[in-house]
């Protein structure tokens, strides 16, 4: 797997790039966002790690160009924790995003559940109708009263768990673990803030995405 570390600390990098390689696959660097994007537009790349405060072009931005002609996926960099900064991330597309510091076991950890996320693909070419929410498995598409909504990959993902476990109460740690993939590296809070983002998304059919009060939550007709 080819993995580019965007960080403008060398430190960072370099360490980051030990684990990576340690783990056989291969590292490469950049130093800012402007560096990234060049290097998106001339090669191929299996995933991103990519900090948001950086010089001549920060993560974000960064981020917002690339996907606009490579759907890589990205893991964001940042000691930045509020709410509001993931939500931005997950806006964009992005992964996953990870708090600093955190450890690079940690991080693997992570790289791998998005790899593994990526790779898994629906079956079959079933649909699915709740009144006006029509769900296209196999095309991963969703319509809101014939209209297509714009879902994150991982919006996609979490709707389509839900559905498939339609009546079933299910724990933010439970989701975690089997839409994330991972249990312990993950926040109960990126279950709700995306929750929250897919919910928008299904505009009046957020009725069927029941909360559980100090549990989680479930789909239900």
């Amino acid at each position: 797997m080819k993995i580019l570390i965007v960080d403008d600390e060398e430190m960072i990098r370099g360490v980051l790039r030990e684990y990576i390689e340690f783990e056989g696959n291969e590292a490469f660097e950049a130093s800012d966002g402007m560096e990234a994007v060049n290097l998106c537009r001339e090669n191929d790349y299996d995933l991103l790690l990519m900090d948001v405060m950086m010089p001549h072009l920060d993560g974000f931005s960064a981020v917002k160009e690339i996907k606009k002609t490579k759907d890589i996926p990205v893991i964001m960099l940042s000691a930045r924790g509020e709410e509001y900064d993931k939500l931005f991330a997950f806006e964009l597309g992005v992964d996953d995003y990870v708090t600093k510091p955190f450890s690079p076991k940690e991080l693997m950890a992570r790289i791998n559940a998005v790899t593994k996320r990526r790779q898994s693909k629906p079956s079959g070419n079933e649909i699915l109708k709740f009144e006006g929410l029509e769900i296209d498995m196999a095309g991963r598409n969703v319509f809101v009263d014939g209209v297509k909504a714009e879902l994150t990959p991982k919006e996609y993902e979490l709707l389509f768990y839900l559905v498939r476990n339609k009546g079933i109460a299910l724990t933010r740690e439970k989701l975690l673990y089997d839409v994330w993939g991972f249990d312990f590296y993950g926040d109960d809070r990126t279950v709700d803030t995306h929750i929250k983002m897919l919910r928008g998304n299904l505009k009046d059919y957020r009725k069927f995405i029941v909360t559980l009060r100090g549990l989680g939550y479930k789909f239900e007709e």
